[in-house]
């Protein structure tokens, strides 16, 4: 199969190209490693399932309460309560928060449409997080709707990552400081340009938050960029015109009590990096139920002692007794998540994945096939979506709990950047992901185990070498 060349979106070209380099060459900083997975899931889960709402922690009585109700809609008891009990032996310092609403969007013009309205309605602030703001027609929609905003009387503050926005000119985000909002730049490349002692080139911003006014966030995989713009679904005359395929992505809207902890995380974000003082503006707003998901906020960050988002999502891939469903877009697995996928297909477990059939990372891409012989003897299933870029970082797992957000099946996510997903507990929401997922996998070909195994020597010698340097990927 023919890896496509595609434009814009950096990831690999100068992120992953120059950070390996630099990593290789330079001896500024001691490898991480992965925290030990078994280890930290072998205590028992001993700790009751405890709530937030709006109002703050609901009582015990309550919460025991909502597990019922939870499990009287579930129809599957005993694995509903075994991934609660999972989620808060993992994350006991993120509460599971009840009450939000939630919407699905998938690929970038809906994203962005929904992006777009909710600035628009900005009152107060707008915060904006992004790995990669591109000096295109998109950015420009951006720029001038945030300078808008911020003429108006909101106070904007963004955050954007140096290596993601590297060939973003200076003088785009100039504009932006001489509108008057906060612009601050994560880890700068040039060591004389940061405010903090460490020059951390390896320690990226990966995340891709907005929230308005506190009451409304949006995390998922799309970065600001032109290369989103036609979505994974136009026609092939247009794909034919443009000379690439569209960019397949999933993104959520966030509303409901949760919004305050993905508030925090951006807040958290801005002290560590040093940024200027926050103009004083209503940060956290009393919020309200605005509907019935419970959804956790998870951020990891490379200072992090462990990747709570790495751990979550083995904790959730121990736990699965039905179904394990993964959309990536950068699937290159450590030795624990490997085994895990491996294990849990061979006690019965359905595992699906649905990877890249091209990407804009050869070496990424290469990688992770690689692996791709281990996964399919031991019964996982694989395919790859044709006809888009997968850029989707998604999991769905026994129809009961959900995650979206920006990180990818590598080690870059877990070790080197820092990233945020939502999990979601419910059987409701679940079943918009599952459909989410069947979709794809309608546009995707299986990997067969019989032929893959007779794939060429070229194919072989490019998955050995990517495999070598796999953990700077």
């Amino acid at each position: 199969m023919t890896t496509l060349k595609i434009p814009l979106l950096r990831h690999a070209t100068y992120y992953r190209h120059m950070t390996l380099a630099a990593c290789c060459v330079l001896t500024f900083a001691a490898c991480a490693s992965l925290p030990d997975a078994e280890r930290e899931m072998e205590a028992p889960h001993t700790q009751a399932v405890e709530f937030e709402g709006a109002r703050g922690p609901v009582s015990a009585s309550r919460s025991d309460t909502i597990i019922e109700q939870l499990q009287s809609k579930s129809g599957d008891i005993d694995i509903l309560q075994k991934h609660m009990a999972a989620e808060q032996a993992i994350n006991l310092d993120s509460p599971l928060v009840l009450g939000n609403k939630l919407t699905l969007l998938q690929d970038g013009p809906a994203t962005y449409q929904a992006m777009f309205a909710a600035m628009r309605a900005a009152k107060d602030h707008i915060h904006l997080e992004t790995y990669i703001f591109e000096d295109d027609d998109i950015g420009r929609q951006f720029t001038d709707l945030l300078l808008e905003r911020q003429a108006a009387g909101v106070q904007v503050n963004l955050i954007y990552d140096s290596v993601g926005c590297l060939k973003t000119p200076k003088e785009f985000f100039d504009r932006l400081s001489a509108g008057g909002i906060q612009v601050l730049e994560f880890n700068p490349v040039n060591p004389l340009a940061g405010k903090k002692k460490e020059w951390l080139l390896n320690n990226r911003d990966h995340r891709k938050l907005l929230v308005v006014d506190g009451r409304v966030a949006f995390i998922g995989g799309i970065n600001i960029s032109e290369a989103y713009s036609t979505g994974s679904s136009m026609s092939l005359t247009r794909k034919r015109q443009a000379k690439a395929p569209g960019w397949r992505d999933t993104h959520l809207q966030i509303e409901g009590p949760v919004v305050a902890e993905f508030q925090k995380l951006f807040i958290d974000t801005w002290s560590k990096q040093k940024g200027p003082s926050l103009a004083e503006k209503n940060y956290f707003p009393k919020l309200e139920k605005q509907g019935d998901e419970i959804v956790r906020a998870i951020g990891s960050a490379s200072s992090d002692p462990h990747s709570l988002i790495y751990l979550t999502l083995m904790s959730a891939i121990d736990s699965a007794e039905q179904r394990i469903y993964l959309t990536n877009a950068y699937f290159v697995p450590d030795p624990q998540l490997l085994k895990a996928l491996t294990d849990a297909a061979q006690r019965g477990v359905e595992v699906k994945l649905v990877l890249p059939s091209h990407t804009d990372s050869w070496a990424t891409f290469h990688a992770g096939r690689s692996h791709y012989s281990k996964l399919l003897h031991a019964g996982v299933k694989i395919y790859e979506r044709r006809g888009a870029v997968m850029h989707s970082k998604t999991a769905s797992i026994d129809g009961v709990w959900s995650t979206i957000g920006s990180t990818n099946l590598d080690w870059r996510s877990f070790l080197h950047n820092d990233e945020i997903n939502a999990a979601i507990l419910g059987r409701d929401f679940a079943r918009q992901m599952d459909a989410m997922f069947a979709k794809d996998l309608a546009e995707s070909d299986a990997i067969d185990l019989e032929h893959w195994e007779q794939r060429s020597l070229i194919l072989r010698l490019k998955e050995w070498a990517a495999r070598l340097v796999e953990y700077w990927l």
